[in-house]
């Protein structure tokens, strides 16, 4: 497990990154994507297991006037067929170690409201709901 640092860790983040992001057009528009974020403090720990990318998280450090310091999961996935392996759970401990080496206030992630099986998941590892995200879409 570690952070990704170069643009072909990168890469190898992308066919995992599609599952759960299946709008991602490419591997190269992904890449720019976040190179990006990166600028606003994005970053991504991935899990490799015998020199494949199996699971990772992308995540970045917040403040807001709701939770002060937290640090804030966009991403969070294990590959279909590296699934019940527990890479997910790691990847919350290490994040909480994360958060909490930083002085955060907590770790905070938004799941969709009809993905059942991610819920009882976060509920499994202690994280429990907090809020209910509005939003409006523009084209």
């Amino acid at each position: 497990m570690k952070i990704v640092e170069t643009e072909q860790e990168l890469r190898a983040c992308y066919a995992v990154m599609k599952e759960l992001r299946p709008h991602l057009v490419s591997e190269d528009a992904f890449v720019a994507q976040v190179m990006r974020q990166h600028e606003q403090n994005y970053r991504i720990l991935a899990v490799w297991d015998e020199g494949e990318v199996v699971a990772l998280a992308g995540y970045r450090y917040q403040e807001n006037t709701v939770y002060g310091r937290f640090l804030y999961v966009d991403d969070l996935i294990a590959a279909e067929k590296h699934r019940s392996r527990r890479w997910g759970a790691l990847l919350l401990e290490k994040l909480t170690v994360f958060a909490q080496e930083s002085q955060c206030a907590r770790l905070v992630l938004d799941t969709g409201l009809s993905n059942v099986l991610a819920q009882r998941f976060y509920f499994r590892e202690g994280l429990l709901p907090g809020a209910l995200r509005f939003g409006k879409v523009f084209a």
